[in-house]
């Protein structure tokens, strides 16, 4: 099924392409996909198909920078001069704001995969109410130091370099060490999935792989940063539903170090519904992985659950 596209204005005039994948007239839920770091919505199109004949509407937009969103490669991999992530949430929530607009009274759920369950873990903080459940794949634990060292580093090549300026050594100390547990590495993007097909259409994809800017990686690092503060985990909504899911062998979790991290975070601020699977063997993008029907059976699975609580057909 192809998408329909369509774009909306963000805060700050930049357009934002989306893509949308319908189920039909029964449909029972909505799903709004945030998308990773270095990658696009259309990616997210195998696995729109098997949420939309499952009775669910996807819509997923291309983050400003990113994707075709970006406008121009000139701009590719760079958020916005200033506050570039306050601004990716926001434009979340536009569309948020839009789906429910276009398709009211309907459970939304929101799938937020790598740097997108990021964004979402701070988009949970300004309007987790919106929500009937949250999808993090391939999430991991903010580390303060490393966090703090980072941006330093960006912010001086900001300033030496300028912002727009590709930053080939914050991409390298953030993701050179990811593909040394997959040795012999075929491609350097081996550790997002065992499956070669699927790593070779990320590396044949010209809108996927490009080197971030420097204030792209100082607004990635500074909202990892204050996504852990207390403050702003104490406003998720403590009847949120969550669930984690992750290979063991995604560096970007700490093969299911920082996941679980992450779980206990979570059930410590008094989220009352968290699931966590971590699948065996598994690297960074589980929904391209050798065993993704598996994974997609307990996501709607999940999903169905968490609707049918919602319309008061089950104590589960």
């Amino acid at each position: 099924m192809k998408p329909v596209s369509f774009t909306f204005p963000s805060s700050d005039g930049v357009k934002i392409h989306v893509n949308k994948w319908m189920s039909g007239p029964k449909a029972k839920g909505i799903v709004q996909i945030a998308h990773g770091m270095a990658e696009h919505s259309g990616r997210y199109a195998d696995f729109a198909a098997v949420l939309t004949e499952a009775g669910y509407h996807v819509y997923a937009n291309d983050h400003r920078g990113l994707g075709k969103s970006a406008g121009s490669c000139e701009v590719l991999g760079h958020f916005a001069d200033e506050n570039g992530w306050e601004l990716a949430v926001d434009d979340m929530y536009r569309l948020t704001k839009l789906i429910k607009d276009e398709v009211p009274n309907l459970p939304l759920f929101l799938f937020g995969h790598s740097m997108g369950s990021f964004l979402s873990r701070t988009y949970v903080q300004q309007h987790g109410e919106e929500l009937a459940g949250l999808i993090l794949s391939g999430t991991g634990a903010g580390r303060r130091v490393m966090s703090s060292l980072g941006i330093l580093i960006a912010k001086i090549e900001c300033r030496l370099r300028g912002k727009r300026a590709r930053s080939v050594l914050m991409n390298t100390l953030s993701f050179g060490n990811f593909n040394k547990p997959f040795r012999p590495a075929r491609t350097p993007f081996d550790w997002l999935s065992r499956d070669p097909q699927e790593v070779d259409k990320y590396v044949q994809d010209p809108l996927c792989g490009e080197v971030p800017t420097a204030n792209f990686f100082c607004d990635l690092l500074t909202g990892i940063k204050q996504m852990d503060e207390a403050e702003g985990l104490a406003r998720i909504p403590k009847e949120l539903s969550i669930f984690l899911l992750s290979g063991d062998k995604d560096p970007v979790g700490q093969n299911g170090k920082g996941v679980r991290k992450t779980y206990q975070q979570f059930k410590q601020i008094g989220i009352k519904d968290v699931v966590l699977k971590l699948y065996p063997d598994g690297r960074h993008e589980m929904l391209n992985e050798t065993n993704k029907e598996e994974v997609y059976r307990d996501i709607l699975a999940w999903l169905d659950t968490r609707v049918a609580r919602t319309s008061g057909h089950s104590e589960m």
